[in-house]
């Protein structure tokens, strides 16, 4: 068990519910607009974004809304994007992405638009009356990967990056070390984690933001020549890399997908993804659009996305289920429940 300081979730949501009610909000919804606006990069960058703004689509296809969005190229068109869209008129406006705190952007314009609602993904309490965060424990889901990644590695070498070295991402690096280590601990074996130690952050493997291709190919290939073949890319869209440079060195090695079901999303990648590390993004975006349609009143309740009300989970072993043994499969579960009933706290680097 890993028994240090553990991430304390307060006020957590309920679970999502598990799909719209597809009936609608008559007047009120085709007079609704929701918006988004994306953290750096495309809608359609296979991961974060797209998994949030899928959201956005099905609140206006089930709930009969209109609705609104920028992509940002930068961190410099935040708060240029969330303005534009205030000037838009809409009624909600989703934020994608830490970043959006980083820079100043989502305080900046909030607080000078306090007739507008904000919901702010991977974001953290700005003391504003009009901005709710959306958060995950990701670090739940990813133990339970990085316990799998073990358990399935030949080499007992497995490896991960990040996109940005903040704690919306190493928290799943995080849970990765701590479950990969744990398998280690259970199984008399040693086991190598490359790229992220929770006692060195400084040290961990980075790329420079998560459109940087060459710095995911490039650290890649580094933990291949050290023996990795279970790799956990934590940065958006880059998985794609990484798994160019498995094929192309024909190495034996597994990725793990993150956010959505990758296997699934992109068909093309099944052969290679072990299991995705799912954050339910798309669930939580259409609920609160939903509540709001509905005429419930705004809160900043934080909704806190865990193991236990569904809003992150390992995706199934598709290709890979048989060559998961059934011990593994149940400990897993075992382990699921413990995680769940406090029993296996998960340190967050940087925590309070």
């Amino acid at each position: 068990m890993a028994a240090a300081a553990g991430l304390v979730l307060v006020g957590c949501g309920a679970a999502p519910d598990a799909g719209g009610s597809g009936d609608g909000g008559g007047d009120a919804a085709a007079d609704f607009m929701a918006c988004a606006v994306s953290d750096e990069g495309s809608w359609n960058d296979q991961s974060f974004n797209e998994a949030a703004y899928a959201g956005l689509e099905m609140a206006e296809e089930e709930l009969g809304i209109e609705i609104n969005d920028a992509e940002s190229n930068s961190t410099e068109d935040f708060a240029p994007n969330l303005q534009t869209m205030v000037d838009g008129g809409c009624d909600v406006i989703f934020a994608v992405g830490f970043g959006f705190g980083d820079t100043g952007a989502l305080e900046q314009v909030a607080s000078a638009s306090p007739d507008t609602h904000f919901v702010w993904i991977d974001g953290w309490d700005l003391g504003l009356d009009n901005v709710k965060v959306i958060d995950y424990a990701m670090e739940q889901s990813s133990y339970l990967a990085g316990y799998l990644s073990a358990g399935y590695s030949t080499s007992k070498v497995v490896a991960t990056y990040g996109g940005s070295n903040m704690m919306s991402v190493t928290k799943f690096m995080d849970g990765f070390y701590y479950g990969a280590t744990a398998w280690g601990e259970e199984n008399g074996e040693d086991v190598t984690v490359l790229g992220w130690d929770p006692a060195n952050p400084a040290g961990g493997s980075f790329t420079s933001n998560f459109g940087d291709t060459a710095g995911a190919s490039s650290i890649t290939a580094s933990q291949l020549s050290q023996g990795a073949d279970v790799f956990y890319p934590v940065a958006g869209g880059l998985f794609a890399s990484t798994i160019e440079v498995i094929r192309t060195e024909g190495a034996p090695a597994v990725v793990l997908g993150v956010d959505r079901d990758i296997a699934t999303t992109q068909p093309q990648y099944a052969d290679i993804i072990l299991t995705s590390v799912e954050k339910r993004m798309t669930q939580a975006v259409y609920d609160n659009i939903e509540m709001l349609v509905d005429g419930e009143e705004f809160t900043t309740e934080p909704y806190v996305g865990t193991l236990e009300n569904d809003g992150t989970a390992l995706s199934e072993f598709g290709e890979f289920d048989a060559q998961i043994d059934d011990a593994l499969k149940t400990r897993l579960d075992e382990l699921k429940a413990d995680i769940i009933a406090g029993e296996i706290e998960i340190p967050v680097t940087g925590a309070e």
